[in-house]
């Protein structure tokens, strides 16, 4: 009996709009931990929809096993074993030049590159690939080290982060279209103003993208504008105003926030009650939390008490899309979480048309 899941359909209206613009502009993801029946059954998922050109790392043979014992077509989907890919000695070589090889202590550079989280980052890097996917059976620092000193960083992002999209259209003010972005998830502990600042405006302009209009982004605290005059509280307010400040002058669509409770934040009658005379306001579209451990606490609630559903952790601040998925995820998260990046790499390639990407 087939594993696969023949009849599988986007789980929501999301993944479905996202289909739709990868089926018009498909995108080559890369899948750095191949050997996984749920890596097998989303990349065979996404062929069948026609939106994904799906590499998969791993040894081949294995694969091939792995794929055949479950009855996963392998049709249209590439996979490489890196020691023993044409492409080996072009990666040894560019590792080597980077700047950044020397601070990994490795003998040589082939000791890196046939790594498959190293791998798979470089072909990103390099245009062999148009977005990255990994996490689904390590551990989230081993593939952070990898995009760190491979992938360059955005300029204008001085930290890399985390964003975690969910969905939940059963769920009461969940963003006002069933959507919330949250930051920063998974890598800054305790994030500087400037960096929560960075934080707002990269997810604003994610969410800007996803949503199609201007979104809320919503600077949380235990306080509401004054309410409590702490340190933190008073943190949250001073990343809000520079991030209001470097939103205008890069004439960004994108409302910002802060600091604010998280009722205030997402619930409108709430807002009404705690900010007397202010106008009718809607739901946030993001939310960015003091800190790692509210974010990822938060993240986790939502997803496993209220049953969100998650897409990511969308990797922001480096120059190519990537994202980190947990060793936990679904065959729903990571295929939504593949559209994701695949769909930011239409953003990129609309904005970097000259681009060897």
């Amino acid at each position: 009996m087939s594993d696969f899941p023949n009849d599988s359909q986007p789980g929501n209206a999301v993944t479905a709009n996202l289909l739709d613009q990868l089926r018009r502009h498909p995108k080559r993801v890369v899948f750095t931990e191949g050997e996984d029946l749920r890596i097998l059954q989303v990349a065979a998922l996404l062929v069948k929809h026609q939106a994904v050109a799906p590499i998969l790392l791993g040894n081949r043979e294995r694969i091939r096993a792995l794929a055949a014992a479950h009855a996963v077509p392998l049709t249209f989907i590439h996979i490489i074993d890196p020691p023993t890919a044409s492409d080996f000695g072009l990666f040894c070589r560019r590792m080597e030049n980077m700047a950044r090889y020397r601070t990994l202590q490795a003998a040589n550079p082939a000791e890196i590159v046939a790594r498959p989280h190293y791998f798979g980052a470089l072909m990103v890097q390099y245009g062999h690939a148009d977005a990255i996917v990994s996490g689904n059976q390590s551990l989230p620092g081993a593939y952070f080290r990898a995009l760190i000193q491979t992938i360059k960083p955005l300029p204008h992002v001085a930290k890399i982060f985390a964003t975690s999209l969910l969905l939940g259209t059963q769920l009461k003010h969940l963003g006002s279209d069933g959507i919330l972005f949250l930051a920063d998830c998974g890598l800054i502990p305790n994030p500087t103003v400037e960096d929560l600042a960075a934080i707002a405006l990269e997810t604003g302009k994610l969410a800007r993208h996803f949503l199609g209009r201007p979104p809320l982004v919503a600077m949380l605290s235990h306080s509401t504008k004054g309410s409590a005059d702490t340190p933190d509280a008073k943190r949250m307010a001073a990343a809000a105003a520079l991030a209001r400040d470097q939103g205008r002058n890069d004439f960004l669509e994108i409302e910002i926030e802060g600091e604010l409770q998280a009722d205030v934040a997402i619930d409108p009658e709430a807002a009404e009650i705690k900010l007397p005379g202010a106008a009718s306001r809607r739901s946030a579209d993001v939310l960015v939390f003091p800190n790692l451990d509210a974010a990822h606490i938060s993240l986790k609630l939502l997803q496993h008490l209220a049953g969100a559903q998650t897409y990511g952790q969308i990797i922001l601040g480096l120059a190519r899309p990537a994202a980190q998925i947990p060793r936990t995820a679904s065959i729903e998260t990571i295929f939504g979480t593949a559209a994701v990046v695949a769909v930011e790499a239409i953003k990129f390639h609309q904005l970097h048309p000259e681009s060897d990407f």
